[in-house]
């Protein structure tokens, strides 16, 4: 009876105890019970790229806390000391390029790191630590309770209690794996942007996204920054330049392209780069912005490549937030706002990593009005056709124009 009394425990408490397990560029298991992550580091010392975002937004433009909007992007790599896990920021803007070991060395250790959080070790097994990562992925990365207080938009605070792991975009891959948390922040607003745009003011709820992602290899080749070229410069600090050459070096922001064959005047791409455009995209708009996007094609057929530069839909099963797919996102807030082109960038180097567009969906509203009133009389139907069709062009222009800066480029002032 006392056997059966213990089975039967044990079952309950294996049917009730799970835990999910993921694998990918790092091991992870996410445990139904206790909502927790553990991690299992089996790279010690080998830096990786972690990139956070926002994955939900709030949609008031004024705060500019919008839906798939990229944090920040910095270099880290996990090291042990003693009982204890780090994940450490290198910094990455002050180096050495020197032959000599210890000439690095002293440029290494004369500028700051920087410890982003330290894990007491659960366990070590098989060359493996594992770690509880959910304290480090449930912050506020994003830094969405600052940006309300500097947007005078209220004090908050983020309340654990309310917040928690989402797996709908907690998923891992071969060379990254991705984290999603819902955050909940609490306080008192101040003005109307909050109230405007959530349900109940003092309980603010958003996602945020975490990515941890292999670096690429060290085939791509810097090219320096001419500002003849229109591209934006990346800026590092390399103390092992000759006395006569400046410390300061600048070179461009780039995606890695080259060509399959190389003799050719004119050749495909090893590799070509596409963008994804957000499948929440309601038509006509879609088939606009594929179309103004394109328009990059000629471009890079200008200097010898062909189909280089692509444009698709981004297939129903991909999470835009993953770090693979270039993206260009559909932006809803309550009024109109900014669209902008930003990119994951490796901090070596300059190569972009992922190119992200967030275009703003009333603006295309705003643009058929802005014509609707120019013209002679607003009410006669006839104008209609033509005024959408002019929209959509100005959309085309801003598809266009909003991945050039995802390529690299700034806005042409030289020519105004």
């Amino acid at each position: 009876m006392r056997n059966l009394i213990f089975t039967l425990f044990l079952f309950n408490y294996l049917s009730f105890s799970q835990e999910v397990e993921f694998k990918g560029y790092f091991d992870y298991t996410y445990n139904e019970d206790n909502g927790k992550i553990t991690l299992a580091i089996d790279k010690l010392d080998q830096e990786f790229l972690y990139v956070n975002s926002l994955s939900r937004g709030v949609g008031n433009n004024d705060l500019g806390l919008d839906r798939g909007q990229l944090g920040n992007s910095r270099i880290v790599y996990f090291t042990k000391k003693g009982d204890k896990i780090f994940l450490i920021q290198p910094n990455l803007k002050y180096i050495s390029t020197s032959d000599n070991t210890l000439e690095n060395q002293a440029v290494d250790q004369a500028f700051a790191r920087s410890v982003l959080y330290g894990f007491k070790i659960l366990k070590s097994e098989s060359n493996k630590h594992y770690i509880d990562l959910t304290p480090f992925i449930l912050q506020d990365a994003h830094g969405v309770s600052l940006r309300l207080k500097n947007r005078n938009s209220g004090s908050y605070s983020l309340d654990l209690s309310k917040s928690a792991i989402d797996l709908e975009r907690t998923k891992a891959f071969p060379k990254n794996i991705e984290f999603d948390v819902m955050l909940t922040f609490i306080g008192n607003p101040i003005g109307s942007l909050l109230n405007n745009v959530t349900p109940t003011p003092s309980n603010l709820t958003v996602n945020q996204h975490h990515s941890f992602i292999q670096l690429p290899d060290n085939n791509y080749k810097k090219r320096r920054f001419d500002p003849r070229s229109g591209s934006n410069p990346f800026i590092i600090y390399d103390y092992s330049t000759p006395i006569n050459q400046p410390t300061e070096q600048r070179y461009i922001v780039r995606h890695r392209l080259e060509k399959k064959y190389k003799k050719n005047e004119i050749s495909e791409a090893v590799e070509p780069i596409v963008y994804y455009l957000d499948n929440g995209t309601p038509e006509p708009v879609k088939t606009a912005l594929l179309e103004g996007g394109k328009w990059w094609n000629q471009a890079f057929e200008s200097i010898g490549y062909k189909d280089a530069f692509q444009i698709k839909i981004l297939p129903a099963d991909a999470d835009p937030m993953d770090i693979r797919y270039n993206l260009i996102q559909w932006i809803h807030r309550s009024t109109r706002g900014w669209s902008y082109g930003a990119s994951v960038i490796d901090p070596r180097t300059g190569e972009i990593i992922k190119g992200q567009v967030s275009l703003g969906s009333l603006r295309v509203r705003q643009d058929y009005m802005i014509l609707l009133g120019l013209t002679k009389n607003p009410n006669d139907e006839s104008n209609n056709k033509k005024i959408i069709e002019t929209s959509l062009d100005r959309i085309r222009q801003l598809s266009a124009h909003e991945i050039g800066h995802t390529l690299g480029f700034a806005h042409n002032y030289l020519s105004s």
